[in-house]
């Protein structure tokens, strides 16, 4: 049976492909630095990341992940914050963002923030 792989390998995997995906990159050490913070970075957002290991039916979404990202983003001088998730299915990979009702409202209004 072949060793399993540690969960940083999924986590850079994702990572990866959310970079390519959206023309962003990748943060180092997963955002653990102290001025590099989140997982993916792009010119207005900061993006954190979470994968399961395996294939799943479920993801908890925690209330932290979402608070502590925005405050980082802000940080940051990002203007916009999401986390992104899959359930763990590598032969079937969909990616799903979470953002604030308000940021998605903004997003179809086509509205930027006006910060005067």
């Amino acid at each position: 049976m072949p060793k399993p792989r540690p969960t940083r390998y999924y986590s850079k995997k994702q990572e990866n492909l959310i970079a390519k995906e959206l023309g962003g990159k990748r943060q180092p050490n997963s955002g653990a630095t102290m001025f590099h913070k989140g997982d993916v970075t792009l010119d207005d957002w900061l993006i954190e990341a979470k994968t399961k290991t395996s294939p799943s039916e479920s993801m908890t979404i925690k209330k932290d992940w979402l608070e502590k990202n925005a405050e980082e983003a802000f940080a940051m001088g990002k203007e916009h914050s999401a986390l992104v998730f899959d359930f763990g299915d590598t032969h079937n990979p969909q990616e799903y963002v979470v953002i604030t009702l308000e940021e998605f409202s903004r997003l179809l209004k086509g509205d930027s923030y006006d910060y005067e």
